[in-house]
């Protein structure tokens, strides 16, 4: 009980002192909507889909590859780095608060603003149209896999390779848009010559596309995307315990100082 408090506690920090910078709210709302009107009208328009195939071909990736990156990767990154800067660690040291009811309560903050990211572009998506044509539960169970997958790198990156805020920019642009790329999220990864499909197999980013477009868009159950979903299990699992493990030796070092 007392970890859940003190979790809810530091979430509740990290999104209160979001919700007084109005501004970073309206660009994490404006960008994947952006994103998303961008591919499905050239989606439509080039592959002479209706508005609504058009979007429910569009809404997986641009929920991937705009939304749940930016905001639960770059966004956990900034606010490790962030904290840091800040001396939020050394008061930590001092405080009754748990190492693990912080690490949970940042892990918790990016959930909500990429659940909330979420059904945004759900909502916009649905607005022209499109259905979610496969089941629901597991379109969630993917969209909090993608979430936990990319808040654990984001640990990863933002405690061990990222020392100031003006290194967050850098770190997710060199990581991440590569990978992106190569996922899919910006080309279909059917326009990939099959030695580059090879390799983007072992990118994360490409199972959760794959598995939320084929169940969003083409109506596919589990068994369908099994080796999309066991990746991503297996992979989220693997990230989350290297952010833990990432975050508890970032604390030994901040101790030092």
């Amino acid at each position: 009980m007392k970890y859940w408090r003190e979790t809810l506690a530091v979430a509740q920090r990290i999104l209160i002192e979001l919700g007084r910078r109005r501004r970073s709210l309206i660009f994490w709302s404006i960008f994947p909507i952006s994103v998303l009107l961008l591919n499905g009208f050239i989606l439509a328009e080039r592959a002479k889909l209706s508005s609504a195939k058009a979007f429910e071909s569009a809404a997986p990736s641009t929920l991937v590859g705009a939304a749940l990156f930016f905001s639960c990767l770059g966004g956990s990154v900034a606010t490790v780095v962030a904290e840091r800067e800040q001396q939020t660690l050394k008061r930590l040291f001092i405080s009754p608060l748990s190492g693990t009811s912080y690490f949970l309560g940042i892990f918790f903050a990016h959930s909500c603003i990429g659940i909330g990211q979420a059904l945004l572009v759900y909502t916009l998506s649905a607005f022209w149209g499109a259905k979610f044509q496969g089941s629901v539960l597991l379109g969630v169970l993917i969209i909090l896999l993608s979430i936990i997958s990319y808040v654990g790198v984001g640990f990863i990156l933002g405690t061990q390779f990222a020392r100031r805020t003006e290194d967050v920019n850098a770190l997710v642009a060199a990581f991440g848009v590569p990978l992106l790329i190569l996922g899919g999220a910006f080309l279909p990864a059917s326009l990939f010559p099959k030695k580059l499909l090879e390799i983007a197999k072992f990118n994360p980013i490409y199972h959760m596309n794959e598995a939320l477009l084929n169940v969003w868009a083409n109506g596919k159950n589990l068994q369908d995307i099994q080796e999309h979903f066991s990746f991503l299990c297996v992979f989220s699992l693997i990230m989350m315990a290297g952010g833990w493990l990432s975050y508890q030796r970032m604390l030994r070092v901040e101790r030092r100082f």
